[in-house]
């Protein structure tokens, strides 16, 4: 028998397959594992998407919360699974930070994942509690200054996106003010709120309604353009911090053994509901902003955020724990 002949006859015709079984794909439910408790933005994005993927698909997209370990606990279950398409990540900022903020980080964000499609961006605020003495960003800053180690600012977490959207201010800035971390968005609004520490980085979903009950005073948006959401407030950037951005972004991520062709399904269909106008009209008013585009330009955004941040930790001289 010839060989040769024969793997290449067997080869082609399992490539022929494989179309087809992207094709037939979902056969069974699938799961979104979301890295958070439920109820948080990443959760809001990943169900939105995941009811309206049901539809497509014919079978349940099911969100699986599995929080803990700043996100190592569900972003290692996806980085370790087979890469059959039935279990995928809905990955954000923590994803990327976490390259740097640990000196052995169970799984590489780079290594371990293809990447699907960049599904939403929103940004940090910095917001002051209302009987802090400053009307703007430079009032604040020139406070910070006059007052070195006097004032906290609190994030939802050691490690996030806030964290880090205060750590690249105190640089730019040249200003000592005290991260204060919680364990999550409630307790820090909930001492923010109280006036026990001065300044909060938070995503803006979770900001809007404190403040338009008037209990904290967004001062400046981590993003280049103002937020629909928010449009009365300014830009770092316009506020005269050139340069400065500190966004807060989810995408899908798959095992890094998915195979292409649905990798390429999901993009297509997720970039479809991301276009749809009911899901744009709600993720603008929560603060989102859809993006879409392809794996690939993902995948460069993940590169740059992880270079991003790699720099802002050293800088810092935050020890990788």
């Amino acid at each position: 028998m010839n060989h040769p002949v024969q793997w290449l006859a067997l080869a082609a015709a399992v490539l022929a397959t494989l179309p087809a079984a992207a094709q037939n794909y979902p056969v069974r439910p699938v799961r979104v594992i979301v890295p958070y408790a439920a109820g948080g933005n990443t959760d809001i994005v990943a169900r939105a998407i995941g009811a309206k993927l049901s539809g497509v698909f014919g079978q349940q997209v099911l969100v699986d919360n599995r929080p803990g370990a700043g996100t190592n606990i569900g972003s290692e279950l996806v980085a370790k699974s087979p890469g059959d398409g039935y279990l995928l990540l809905m990955a954000g900022a923590a994803n990327a930070i976490n390259m740097s903020l640990l000196a052995h980080p169970p799984y590489s964000t780079l290594r371990d994942f293809a990447p699907v499609i960049l599904c939403v961006k929103g940004a940090n605020v910095l917001s002051i509690h209302p009987s802090v003495p400053a009307r703007n960003l430079k009032e604040l800053i020139a406070l910070a200054k006059a007052r070195p180690g006097q004032l906290n600012f609190a994030s939802a977490g050691i490690g996030s996106s806030n964290q880090m959207a205060g750590e690249l201010l105190k640089m730019m800035a040249g200003i000592n003010i005290v991260h204060i971390p919680y364990k999550g968005n409630t307790p820090a609004f909930t001492d923010a709120v109280a006036g026990h520490v001065e300044m909060i980085f938070s995503g803006i979903t979770a900001l809007i309604p404190h403040m338009q009950s008037g209990r904290l005073r967004a001062m400046a948006i981590g993003s280049f353009k103002r937020f629909p959401a928010i449009p009365e407030v300014p830009t770092f950037d316009e506020s005269g911090f050139k340069g400065y951005e500190a966004i807060t972004w989810f995408g899908l991520l798959a095992p890094v053994k998915t195979p292409n062709e649905i990798v390429a399904r999901w993009n297509t269909e997720v970039g479809k509901i991301l276009a749809s106008a009911d899901i744009k009209e709600r993720f603008l008013r929560d603060g989102q902003e859809p993006i879409a585009g392809t794996p690939d330009e993902f995948g460069g955004f993940l590169r740059a955020e992880i270079e991003k941040y790699a720099k802002i930790v050293k800088a810092a001289g935050i020890r990788p724990q």
